[in-house]
């Protein structure tokens, strides 16, 4: 078994700051909750392609935020637990020859996962499939979109997710 070092922790806590802080911008935006969502911090799901720190640090950094920002129980142990699968997926891709696949299962895990979040967490009174077409569309913005632009301006600059 590979032992967790201190670079491993320090990047997954600084993802998952950075996880935390573009919510809460987010937020104060009026962007992060709802039934269109646009969570700039989800353009962070990108950095499972660079480092395997990003699967812990975007977990924490996305448990952290719904603990934060007064989310409901459900909403924090399942949509904790969707951005967990979608980082795993996405790095599982992170050597795919289309490296941008890396983007989608964020979008399709959040389709699937959140839309159930509203309709039972919070009340929303919409169609499972009407959310998971808005979800699936706010998604598209943070991940594929903001996450693709990302990923170019990092993968230049790879060496800031050295492994020791």
């Amino acid at each position: 078994m590979k032992k967790i070092g201190v670079l491993f922790i320090t990047q997954a806590a600084v993802i998952a700051a950075m996880y935390v802080v573009l919510t809460f911008v987010s937020s104060s935006l009026g962007l992060a909750s709802g039934e269109i969502q646009i969570r700039l911090s989800e353009m962070l799901c990108v950095l499972p392609a660079f480092t395997p720190a990003a699967i812990p640090g975007l977990f924490l950094g996305c448990l952290l935020s719904n603990l934060l920002t007064g989310c409901t129980v459900i909403d924090i142990v399942f949509g904790s637990l969707a951005t967990l699968v979608a980082a795993v997926i996405s790095y599982q891709l992170r050597n795919h020859k289309y490296p941008l696949l890396v983007t989608i299962p964020p979008v399709i895990v959040n389709m699937i996962v959140v839309p159930f979040i509203l309709k039972f967490s919070y009340g929303v009174p919409l169609p499972i499939p009407v959310m998971m077409g808005t979800v699936g569309i706010g998604e598209m913005i943070s991940c594929v979109v903001l996450g693709t632009v990302l990923y170019f301006a990092l993968d230049k600059r790879r060496v800031i997710f050295h492994q020791s």
